[in-house]
């Protein structure tokens, strides 16, 4: 098992609240984690996964099954399946009100499952568990490998890259096809995964709907529709502008990424890092991957941006740290980069705390005009976990 580091936090909110759930794309991790967390807790459980037909039975009548382990932690796996389960979770907690009555594992945000954060509000703490990241399994795989194979940990631990491709395929084509049926929604398949496929050029950019839109031939709330499906499913993010009263005319058209670096490698057909080095889109799959690392570590507490002026000035990342202090980010596929005069004007505009350059592999330095230029590796342990 990988040890992950949201467990003290998980454990943390399972001595307090009544309810917490860990949410998170299917395959990352949820079930192993849960049963880690069955053994660390101050208390009897019983763990049920709605998957199966046995355990789904169970609850046919919820109420009756769950008043006969009332003095136990119920774990309920795939909880999206079941969202009628909420209502009654809250008024079970309401009768017997203390820590760790329920542990849920979903694979969709609370916004995705109809009245799942309404019905336990002020109940309830909400966890997500990303894919494996750089700094969890660094030990035991190289960057190179993480990033080409992302941070699922079956493919990323498969014992050869034939096996880890093939596992990335099923695993698209199995949540197209079934995962999202079980959500409710009305989807067409060949459109999604036409829309996927397309995602990959959008990779990194300012998010075009319209374009999108003529391409599948289908309206732009419908587009809209999708999109929100794939970012509530955890396969996609936005990445918002970031707006301040500085006179200029600013872009105010979110960029997005498909944040597992493997997913994006499999529906690019990418399938070996020389490919990778060499492609058209290794930059974009570079900043990416670089933007969902960050985001792991400082998501919640800190606020992520990108800032884009209609005269050229831009800057990948804008990072609000807790203390109110902003970071300007560049980030490049290069160990000797050359910086944008884009960059410096966003710097100009913004007028950071501090200034960094994010590349692969070189030792980290300080240019002579204050910008520290750090390997991804670096960046993560020695300047964002700080």
């Amino acid at each position: 098992m990988i040890a992950r580091n949201i467990t003290p936090k998980i454990l943390e909110d399972l001595s307090f609240f009544p309810a917490v759930a860990i949410v998170g794309a299917r395959q990352v991790g949820k079930t192993t984690l849960a049963r880690s967390l069955q053994k660390k807790i101050q208390k009897e459980s019983i763990y049920l996964d709605l998957e199966s037909e046995e355990d789904a039975y169970r609850l046919e009548n919820a109420e009756s099954y769950l008043l006969q382990h009332l003095d136990k932690c119920v774990v309920i796996d795939e909880i999206q399946r079941m969202p009628r389960l909420f209502p009654l979770l809250r008024s079970l907690i309401d009768r017997k009100r203390e820590p760790a009555r329920f542990l849920l594992l979903g694979s969709a945000s609370p916004e995705l499952v109809k009245g799942s954060s309404e019905s336990l509000a002020g109940r309830i703490a909400y966890t997500e568990l990303c894919p494996v990241h750089l700094l969890e399994i660094q030990e035991q795989v190289s960057m190179q490998m993480h990033w080409l194979r992302g941070g699922f940990p079956v493919p990323l631990l498969a014992p050869n890259q034939t096996l880890s491709t093939r596992w990335q395929s099923n695993f698209i084509q199995t949540f197209v096809e079934r995962d999202l049926r079980f959500l409710g929604q009305n989807i067409s398949e060949q459109t999604l995964t036409k829309l996927l496929r397309m995602l990959v050029s959008a990779h990194s950019n300012l998010l075009n709907i319209s374009d999108l839109s003529r391409s599948l031939d289908i309206s732009q709330p419908a587009v809209s529709r999708y999109l929100d499906i794939l970012e509530g499913s955890f396969v996609i993010q936005r990445l918002m502008p970031y707006f301040q009263n500085i006179g200029k005319r600013l872009v105010k058209t979110p960029k997005l990424y498909i944040r597992d670096s493997g997913l994006f490698h499999n529906l690019a057909r990418i399938y070996d890092f020389d490919n990778l080095s060499g492609h058209l889109l290794v930059g974009a799959s570079w900043e990416g991957y670089v933007v969902e690392q960050i985001r792991e570590i400082a998501y919640p507490d800190s606020e992520m941006y990108f800032y884009r002026t209609q005269n050229g000035a831009e800057a990948d990342l804008v990072l609000i740290r807790p203390d109110g202090t902003k970071w300007c980010i560049e980030i490049k596929y290069s160990n000797s980069p050359v910086l944008s005069k884009g960059f410096f004007q966003s710097c100009e505009d913004l007028k950071p705390e501090k200034r960094f350059v994010i590349v692969p592999t070189t030792e980290s330095f300080v240019r002579n005009d204050g910008i520290q230029v750090c390997n991804l590796a670096f960046f993560l342990n020695q300047v964002l976990s700080v």
